[in-house]
């Protein structure tokens, strides 16, 4: 029987947010920072959780909060995180998270590291949109540090396309709204009301 490496959490804060025109890390949902909540969600079910950053968000106000494990890789987007992750840390898995995930609560990462399968190299939930799967909502085991490098390596940096054609559990939402992510101010007001209407954690 496969034996579960130890678990921790990374949000995924390195983004430009471009598209929401400022930093959706410190986007309040009711009243705390995008950051600050799905760090404490994390803490619910991780030995230790961190934060990707850019190596020029590491004095940065809100997150140098937190500890930081910092990207190596520049413009290839959520995998320089991923991958920084694995590598300071052989030897652990990690769950990671998006940080603009605002409906994102304590059920869904529950029932993520419920349903871990250690065997594969990756845990994930299947979207509820279009059936692929949701790799910053995932549990990256330490067996997908290599393959995961030798993709980047490759010229290919996209976690979803990775897990397309790499062995991993895809599991089904509970909450087909858990992982609506905001990238525009539009999509932040309309979530918004939804978090208004749930309650999310």
């Amino acid at each position: 029987m496969e034996t579960s490496a130890p678990l921790c959490g990374l949000i995924l804060s390195g983004g430009h947010s471009k598209r929401m025109q400022r930093d959706k890390a410190a986007l309040l949902i009711n009243g705390e920072t995008q950051l600050a909540r799905g760090y404490r969600l994390l803490q619910s079910v991780c030995t230790e959780v961190f934060i990707s950053v850019r190596r020029d968000q590491r004095d940065d106000a809100e997150r140098s909060l937190y500890p930081q494990i910092v990207d190596q890789l520049d413009d290839i987007g959520p995998a320089a995180g991923i991958l920084a992750a694995l590598e300071s840390r052989p030897d652990h898995a990690w769950l990671v998270v998006a940080v603009d995930l605002p409906l994102l609560d304590e059920a869904t990462l529950g029932r993520l590291v419920q349903s871990r399968d250690a065997s594969q190299l990756a845990t994930a939930y299947r979207s509820s949109h279009d059936g692929l799967p949701e790799p910053l909502c995932a549990i990256w085991e330490p067996t997908s540090r290599i393959p995961l490098e030798a993709f980047v390596m490759g010229g290919r940096s996209c976690p979803r396309k990775f897990l397309l054609n790499h062995p991993a559990r895809l599991i089904e939402l509970a909450a087909p709204d858990a992982l609506a992510n905001v990238n525009t101010p539009e999509e932040l007001a309309t979530t918004l009301a939804m978090a208004g209407n749930r309650d999310p954690s």
